[in-house]
This record gives C-alpha cells, sequence and structure tokens, in this order.
C-alpha cells in the first residue's frame, strides 16, 4: 500500500521538477556571455506585460532567450540582434523606444500637459486678480475735491506748528 502511494507521488512530482529546468547557455567568450545577460535584462517579452525576457517564463520568451543565444553565438553585435527584434515584434520588445513620430506623444506628451496647467493656472490666476481689484474711476471733481481737502490741511497743520513754537 506504502508502495503504491510513494509511487502515485512520484508520478506527480516529476513532471513539475522537469517543467522547474533551469537554462544553461554555453558560451565561447565571456563577452559572449555579457551581451547575453545584457541583451536578456534589456529586452522586453512581447507577451509580458513589463518584463524582461530573463525575467519572463513565458513561452515566447524562452524562444526569444534562444534566438538571442543563437545570434550571440554566431557573433552578431548587440545591435544587430536588437534591430532584428525590432523588426520581427516592434518597438515594444525595447524598454527605450525610438524617437519616432509615433513616439514623439510618449516624448512630449506629459511636458504639454505640464505647461499647459501652469499657463493655465497663470492665466486664471490673472484673471481672477483683475477681476476682483477695483477700478478706480478718478475724475476732475474727486480731483478737485482732493486738492480741497489738501489746502484746507495746509493751514491747519501750519497753525499747530506756530502754537507748538510759541509755548
Amino acid at each position: 500500500m506504502i508502495h503504491k502511494l510513494l509511487v502515485v507521488l512520484a508520478v506527480v512530482c516529476l513532471p513539475m521538477a522537469a517543467q522547474a529546468a533551469i537554462e544553461v547557455y554555453d558560451f565561447d567568450t565571456p563577452q559572449q556571455e555579457t551581451q547575453f545577460q545584457e541583451l536578456s535584462n534589456t529586452l522586453r517579452c512581447p507577451k509580458c506585460q513589463n518584463n524582461s525576457i530573463a525575467d519572463s517564463n513565458a513561452e515566447l520568451a524562452q524562444d526569444l532567450r534562444q534566438k538571442v543565444f543563437e545570434m550571440t553565438k554566431q557573433g552578431k553585435s548587440k545591435q544587430e540582434i536588437i534591430d532584428y527584434m525590432t523588426a520581427r515584434y516592434g518597438n515594444f520588445v525595447t524598454y527605450n523606444p525610438p524617437f519616432t513620430i509615433a513616439t514623439s506623444i510618449l516624448w512630449f506628451g506629459p511636458l504639454c500637459v505640464v505647461l499647459f496647467g501652469f499657463g493655465f493656472i497663470i492665466v486664471r490666476s490673472r484673471k481672477r486678480s483683475l477681476k476682483n481689484s477695483p477700478s478706480p474711476s478718478w475724475d476732475s471733481e474727486k480731483e478737485a475735491r482732493l486738492k480741497a481737502l489738501l489746502e484746507q490741511e495746509k493751514p491747519s497743520k501750519a497753525s499747530k506748528q506756530d502754537e507748538e513754537s510759541t509755548s
């Protein structure tokens, strides 16, 4: 009875161990290994949201890692491999998309939104301050009243100064 249970347990667990196999790549030079590691970390898995092909366990990512390995072993440069992947999967496969007309909104969109927001705030605050400040309507009648008040004030100040000097 125990033997049958162990056999069933082994049959169930064996496929799990086979799926958890670690990929091992043999390179001719350390430069090839370094290039492979860099590309694996800089190329994005087209199937996954935001994982590199090194981080993803998707079948497509495994295929891409294998293709990068093969092209690296063939002596292809880093840029040649990136160009191949971009031609096949689009600019999404790179984390730093090149500047094109199609991607210009990604580069300038946030800047335009911030500038528009600041401009809107400035225009609105100026309109509000102009609206709240009273517009003085100065005319000749008010000017005459001011002169009359100033003339009335001059003699009274002179008389006060005379009183202070005599005392």
